[in-house]
């Protein structure tokens, strides 16, 4: 099933065939005129560079006038291999399809709203032969009823002409217009970037992405910025300016690059609790007990960290290279 890109946005239209899926363009006067588009023959001709195929109107009010209009394309630039011609349906419109057919130009007898209309743009050769489904939704109308039958009536009675399924609405159209069995579908941006989506899919995705950083990332690569390492010997306060700027729980202790202690948001509490007059000018050592925390590796890879966080319920983790220097902390966010 061809899947065509409904639109006239130029960003839309930039981000969609940069994905490589879409068989072609299709477009209207109406979109044009949305996006304030004046010079329709220069829009036609650069947009025709950027997708394999495009589908353009050629209105007239007779066969000789859509004929002529679509001649006139072509005649600018466009390729006739790579150019379908759209042509609402009526007797004129029918005759010029039919001509234009004769000459190898390819066609889109698109406002179906009948089989009865169908059965005459099969008949006059259209390349494309399109029904509007969600306008006719819109009138209370059995939509899929009619592209069922223009399905049928076309395998039945073995015509050339390609089915396409318009007038999208939203990603349920899609999925009749697969069950209905078309040859080709034209959906707007907003619905094809729901087409791949779904939660159940978005969840696994998420526990693969997060498995595969647990196997494949060292504890040192997701170390913070400003990592709180003071010394004991430094006033409380140093260490809350830290423990601030580094937006971890706790502060590393160290003496010549060794890590002697933590010092916690909960023993500041703790002081806190059990002082009346906390001077935070003091040292940590004078009013903090030293001991040596909990330490892993920068060289493991996350997975260790995390059962380490499991097996000792500790929030924090004191983070050491391979000859026993802290070099920080990781917090048990860190791993997420």
């Amino acid at each position: 099933m061809e899947l065509y890109l409904d639109s006239a946005n130029p960003s839309e239209i930039s981000a969609a065939f940069q994905l490589g899926i879409f068989h072609g363009l299709t477009t209207t006067p109406t979109f044009l005129k949305r996006q304030g588009i004046t010079n329709v023959d220069h829009w036609l001709l650069e947009t025709a560079k950027q997708v394999p195929i495009i589908q353009i109107e050629a209105l007239g009010n007779s066969a000789l006038e859509i004929v002529n209009e679509a001649n006139r394309l072509l005649g600018l630039g466009l390729n006739h291999e790579t150019t379908v011609f759209k042509i609402p349906v009526s007797l004129h419109g029918l005759e010029a399809c039919a001509r234009l057919t004769k000459d190898g130009i390819m066609t889109n007898v698109h406002l179906i709203y009948t089989p009865q209309q169908a059965y005459m743009a099969m008949n006059s050769g259209a390349t494309y032969v399109c029904p509007l489904v969600g306008r006719l939704q819109d009138q209370g109308m059995d939509a899929l009823a009619l592209v069922d039958s223009i399905v049928a009536f076309k395998d039945r009675h073995s015509y050339s002409s390609k089915v396409m399924f318009s007038s999208v609405r939203h990603s349920e159209h899609v999925r009749n217009a697969m069950d209905l069995g078309v040859d080709a579908v034209t959906v707007p941006w907003s619905v094809v970037q729901q087409l791949p989506n779904n939660h159940l899919t978005s969840l696994g995705s998420a526990q693969f992405d997060e498995d595969h950083r647990r196997m494949t990332v060292r504890v040192e690569q997701v170390l913070r910025p400003n990592q709180p390492i003071v010394s004991p010997d430094s006033p409380l306060r140093e260490a809350l300016v830290a423990m601030t700027l580094s937006g971890l729980g706790a502060v590393v202790l160290a003496e010549n690059q060794r890590a002697i202690g933590l010092f916690t948001d909960g023993d500041l509490r703790r002081l806190m609790e059990h002082t009346s007059n906390l001077d935070t000018n003091s040292s940590i050592r004078s009013m903090h007990a030293l001991r040596p925390p909990l330490a892993i590796s920068g060289s493991a890879m996350l997975q260790e960290a995390f059962s380490r966080f499991t097996e000792t319920k500790v929030d924090q983790l004191l983070v050491e290279d391979d000859n026993g220097n802290a070099l920080g902390l990781i917090d048990i966010q860190d791993l997420n």
